[in-house]
């Protein structure tokens, strides 16, 4: 088994959706989890969420004879990467940044945006961004994405307002 599959199949077996992976020097995996779609009313992710994970995959990893050094398990944070069209799907309506491998027909020379998501219609996603004149709709599919990520909305008034 593929050590990707390996790991989002523990992740999801304990109730999380698998948002990042990275492998980095010295043995170091990096494991960034989220609530599964239909469980964002439970809010964040905590320090006890990232330990139950933590828990289940080393026992697997030592199982299956991985080797690494260290594991680390978090939230994606505010500024959550948007990998999988279930992201997309499941994010429709927030604010997000998307940088392209290329520029897109119709926008020569510009790679990034900003904008709002729409519904994804088929493997075509959707993102709604300002110009001079009002907005523009961007069509692209998965595989022009480089990176997207969500835009953190934070609001910094206070909670009594």
């Amino acid at each position: 088994m593929v050590l990707l599959e390996l790991i989002e199949k523990t992740v999801n077996g304990t109730g999380y959706d698998l948002v990042d992976f990275e492998q980095a020097e010295r043995g170091l995996f990096r494991i960034y989890i989220d609530f599964l779609p239909d469980e964002v009313e439970k809010g964040n992710i905590t320090v006890e969420d990232c330990e139950k994970v933590s828990h289940q995959l080393s026992h697997v990893l030592m199982v299956e004879n991985v080797n690494y050094n260290r594991l680390e398990v978090s939230s994606p944070g505010l500024d959550r990467p948007l990998k999988k069209m279930s992201d997309y799907q499941r994010f429709v309506g927030e604010k997000v940044t998307v940088k392209l491998r290329m520029p897109m027909a119709g926008t020569p020379n510009r790679k990034t945006f900003e904008g709002v998501l729409h519904e994804p219609e088929g493997e075509n996603l959707k993102l709604e961004f300002e110009v001079k004149d009002g907005s523009a709709m961007l069509e692209f599919t998965l595989a022009d994405v480089d990176k997207a990520r969500l835009v953190p909305q934070v609001d910094f008034r206070s909670r009594k307002a």
